[in-house]
């Protein structure tokens, strides 16, 4: 007997959205059954490009759908908590897109709701679902790199503000950090084995804000970048911070919209007692073997490739769901990088350590 399809809807389908669904219909397991999105031209827009002819424009009319399964939230940041707590309250089992939240209130609230409704709530931590990810891992599990105590994480874009709802705090939560330096700081912590935080020191700067100034085209540019109008900029352009974990570990973060620099960096590395690692973005691997230094380097392509890459993620969230596989990036890890995020931009305000209870 052939099984049921898992019927997925979508909260908010403006730019990254489109990922999720590409990765839905490629997936012989999943029926796209309905879009929901508060702009009404663009929710009708995608139905008729992808053939879904449910549509709503508010989300609590898609979630009474009692045939619907399951969710992907990909709104702006601000929504996540109210679309994932009440998708999970209507009984749907979610994938709510990162940053998790934009407080960690919201997170602990969202990661409840999962709970008491007995529902998966599971986190967009695409890098995870990397091929890089999963090479460097391998290595690492195999304890090529030994203790890794020191790591490095960088995100940075020259000119890089994709405005709209990214430089609206109201809606995003905040700049560079909780957009981009997310995905390098999940990813090193996953890698290490997402030892537990216990203290963060933190600083963001406004200098540059958007560019207003720089008559060259951004790189990236929001879906909504136009219709507010004139939205504001009032995140951050540049964020650093050091970050201790109970393991004794530290990590060292960087992510930027606007920065004076020659090229956008994307790169983490990490340090251990067997060896080093850098994903730049071939991934290299340095050790010492028979008594020389050595650098290992890797014959096919080791570079994120993002063919295929929210693929992954879709498909192993659909796994979750029909086969009961345990989930790779659950609501807990979630809560813990946000309140990472949540003590860099506390320490930045006050301008002092963080002690994480």
């Amino acid at each position: 007997m052939e099984q049921k399809k898992l019927r997925v809807g979508i909260i908010g389908v403006g730019n990254i959205a489109e990922q999720h669904i590409q990765a839905y219909k490629a997936n012989h397991r999943v029926e796209l059954y309905a879009f929901c999105d508060i702009n009404e031209q663009r929710v009708k827009q995608k139905g008729a490009k992808h053939g879904v002819t449910r549509l709503f424009t508010n989300k609590d009319d898609m979630l009474s759908l009692p045939e619907l399964d399951a969710v992907s939230v990909c709104t702006w940041n601000s929504e996540h908590a109210p679309c994932t707590i009440a998708a999970l309250n209507a009984g749907k089992h979610v994938l709510c897109e990162k940053p998790m939240a934009t407080c960690t209130t919201d997170a602990i609230a969202m990661q409840e709701a999962s709970i008491r409704n007995n529902k998966l709530l599971m986190i967009g931590f695409v890098r995870r679902y990397g091929n890089d990810a999963a090479i460097l891992k391998d290595f690492i599990d195999q304890g090529s790199l030994g203790d890794i105590y020191y790591s490095k994480a960088t995100y940075l874009r020259r000119n890089g503000n994709p405005g709209g709802w990214f430089g609206d705090k109201s809606r995003s939560g905040g700049g560079p950090l909780i957009d981009l330096g997310v995905h390098v700081l999940d990813l090193v912590r996953y890698l290490s084995g997402n030892p537990k935080p216990i203290s963060v020191y933190g600083a963001t700067f406004q200098k540059l804000f958007n560019r207003p100034n720089i008559k060259n085209n951004v790189e990236y540019q929001a879906s909504d970048v136009s219709s507010r109008g004139t939205t504001p900029c009032d995140v951050e352009d540049l964020a650093s911070a050091l970050i201790r974990f109970e393991d004794g570990s530290v990590i060292s973060l960087e992510a930027s919209f606007s920065l004076n620099i020659k090229s956008p960096i994307g790169r983490i590395e990490m340090f251990g007692t067997k060896g080093g690692a850098k994903v730049e973005p071939e991934l290299e691997l340095y050790n010492d073997i028979n008594g020389y230094l050595t650098n290992i380097t890797f014959s096919a392509p080791t570079a994120l490739s993002f063919n295929g890459l929210f693929a992954k993620e879709i498909n192993h969230y659909v796994n979750c769901l029909l086969d009961g596989i345990e989930c790779l990036s659950p609501a807990k890890d979630g809560v813990e990088i946000m309140r990472i995020l949540d003590a860099i931009y506390e320490s930045a305000a006050l301008g002092h350590e963080i002690i994480l209870q």
